[in-house]
């Protein structure tokens, strides 16, 4: 499950989970809902591979998120699905979504950069809660 909250000047996504790849999966769905207002008529019909390398479950985060954001920056491309795997410190990431088609798809900020600042991911008895802060 993922949020936003206010930031001066950006935009925040907190994530809960029961678990790491849940996390980073509502994380990559929050930074693309953070992009497009709907982003639930986003079509899964193409798709693209990544690999990010991190044990640091803040740094993992934070590259996943720049990761994606490169994505759509560079294709244009709305990702809706992930299928995550994670293994000796790599995530590797089948995703998939749609070109951006501005007569379908409702833009909501342009985000520009995953930050640092602010930046947390904790594991507790209650599982796994995270805070990123976006450059809008």
């Amino acid at each position: 499950m993922y949020e936003f909250f206010d930031h001066t000047a950006d935009l925040g996504i907190r994530v809960r989970s029961d678990d790491l790849l849940t996390l980073l999966n509502d994380a990559a769905r929050g930074l693309f809902a953070g992009i497009v207002e709907n982003l639930d008529d986003v079509q899964a019909v193409q798709q693209v591979t990544l690999s990010v390398e991190g044990e640091d479950p803040e740094y993992l985060l934070f590259d996943w998120l720049s990761e994606l954001l490169h994505v759509f920056d560079s294709q244009r491309l709305l990702l809706c699905e992930f299928d995550l795997q994670l293994s000796a410190g790599i995530l590797r990431a089948n995703c998939r979504g749609e070109p951006m088609d501005e007569s379908r798809h409702r833009m909501t900020h342009e985000i520009k950069a995953i930050t640092y600042h602010g930046l947390s991911v904790v594991h507790d008895s209650d599982g796994w809660t995270a805070e990123v802060i976006v450059d809008i």
